[in-house]
């Protein structure tokens, strides 16, 4: 594969299915990572120009190097890796659940930190080669929900900062930091529509825009370790609970 390739962790579903569908139309050519999503990326990778499908429980650290490994050997363009996979289950900060806790920090932290080491010892590039880290706006509008999400998503964003530290010249790394984007867990659509609208401009921010945000990391020209904000300004409130809650609890 000669064409310009990036890799898209969790790119079957949701946010990350966006981004693979925007690398694709931008001319890219996509590698779609899923886990059980395999007939979701199969069809996403149909539609698009350029693409192919690769399968692995990130859980499994050394399936995750081995997957980048397998990937180096065969694109000759690989520009960049976007670490978007993501566990988002509920655990209560005064009542951590171990598995919930070691499968967050899994995916979550250790796997894109791993990812990222072994693509930059390997990869191969006609261009700068870069790795976003997907985070979370909530990094900078703590609150105490989703408690092992939280703590690992902070580790993968000082894990991407300390990266970009010793990346800086033709290698670079990012954070990539969305508000409220899709709906999550068992909230409705209306549900999510109010929620998605507690931001400083009480808009939707949409899964288009971060895929935006995604390519622009990719191709422009910011330097390595800086962070970029989709979220309508969501990061600069002060919010106790997630939105989920707010919005139900009729708060803003």
């Amino acid at each position: 594969m000669r064409r310009k390739s990036v890799l898209v962790t969790g790119g079957a579903k949701r946010v990350g299915a966006a981004i693979s569908r925007r690398f694709g139309e931008a001319g890219w050519h996509v590698v779609i990572h899923c886990n059980t999503s395999v007939e979701n990326a199969q069809e996403l990778a149909a539609h698009l120009p350029s693409a192919e499908v690769v399968q692995c429980d990130l859980v499994d650290l050394d399936a995750a190097v081995d997957m980048v490994r397998k990937l180096a050997e065969k694109l000759e363009d690989w520009r960049c890796l976007i670490n978007s996979a993501s566990i988002f289950e509920p655990d209560d900060v005064t009542a951590l659940d171990i598995e919930t806790n070691r499968r967050a920090m899994r995916v979550n932290a250790a796997s894109p930190a791993l990812l990222a080491q072994a693509y930059f010892a390997r990869a191969t590039s006609r261009a700068d080669r870069r790795v976003v880290q997907v985070t979370d706006q909530k990094l900078a509008n703590l609150n105490p929900d989703f408690f092992s999400y939280t703590m690992s998503k902070s580790a993968a964003d000082i894990a991407a900062r300390m990266m970009a530290m010793v990346h800086r010249g033709s290698d670079r790394v990012y954070t990539l930091a969305p508000g409220a984007i899709l709906p999550s867990h068992d909230q409705s659509s209306a549900e999510a529509e109010r929620s998605h609208r507690l931001n400083l401009l009480e808009r939707h921010t949409s899964a288009r825009e971060v895929a935006d945000g995604a390519l622009f990391l990719a191709e422009g020209p910011l330097a390595s370790g800086q962070s970029l904000f989709i979220d309508s300004g969501q990061h600069l409130l002060c919010q106790p609970r997630d939105v989920i809650y707010l919005e139900r609890d009729g708060e803003d």
